[in-house]
């Protein structure tokens, strides 16, 4: 396995911007700072560190060595190596309790998003919040990409890594519901209405 394959490239760049264009949804999704929010799969902090800038008190983790390396360069001590599918935090978050957790376009690259979840579920205040990100996959979309000869190219399975599951709006409000969350909120993100690129949740703890 190759090093880019296996840190998707992070070693390449102190910034990786490809996924800016989740930031005004996921601003709007947010509300104002108000306590800890954890950021599951944050890659090298790219996100992270643009809602440092806004006044959130943000921690991440990612099982990259060079995306962890990469984050705390830019903010010491708020970033660390672990397995976003382990359903325990590092020591030294162990105690925090976060009333909001984000993680954007990780769960689709996951065999068992479900221990995504569960994570999430553990690490949160009892009346908590989670705001997850995947692409976005509606019928209209797939029926433009299957007549405009676009599928083999979105569902490519010619580079190493790359997406496993390809949810709905309704199949991820549904494994939301099935790992006791309540969905609140909705997003698209990037291009055209039901075209999106990407699509946001938002649930509570149920």
């Amino acid at each position: 396995m190759s090093a880019d394959y296996k840190d998707y490239g992070y070693q390449l760049a102190d910034s990786n911007w490809s996924d800016s264009y989740l930031m005004v949804p996921l601003r709007r999704l947010l509300g104002p700072p108000r306590g800890p929010v954890l950021d599951i799969g944050c890659g090298n902090g790219a996100i992270s560190r643009a809602l440092l800038e806004d006044g959130y008190d943000v921690y991440g983790i990612d099982a990259s060595e060079s995306g962890i390396e990469i984050a705390n360069r830019n903010a010491p001590g708020r970033f660390f190596v672990h397995d976003v599918t382990v359903q325990r935090l590092p020591d030294a978050l162990a105690d925090k309790r976060f009333v909001t957790v984000i993680s954007t376009e990780v769960i689709s690259h996951l065999y068992a998003p479900r221990r995504l979840l569960d994570l999430a579920r553990e690490v949160l205040a009892d009346d908590g919040e989670l705001i997850v990100s995947m692409p976005y996959h509606g019928y209209f979309k797939n029926l433009a990409l299957a007549v405009s000869g676009r599928l083999d190219p979105h569902f490519t399975v010619l580079w190493d890594g790359g997406f496993i599951k390809f949810f709905s709006r309704r199949t991820i409000e549904q494994m939301l519901r099935e790992q006791g969350f309540a969905v609140t909120d909705f997003a698209g993100a990037g291009r055209w209405p039901y075209l999106w690129k990407s699509m946001l949740v938002k649930a509570r703890v149920a």
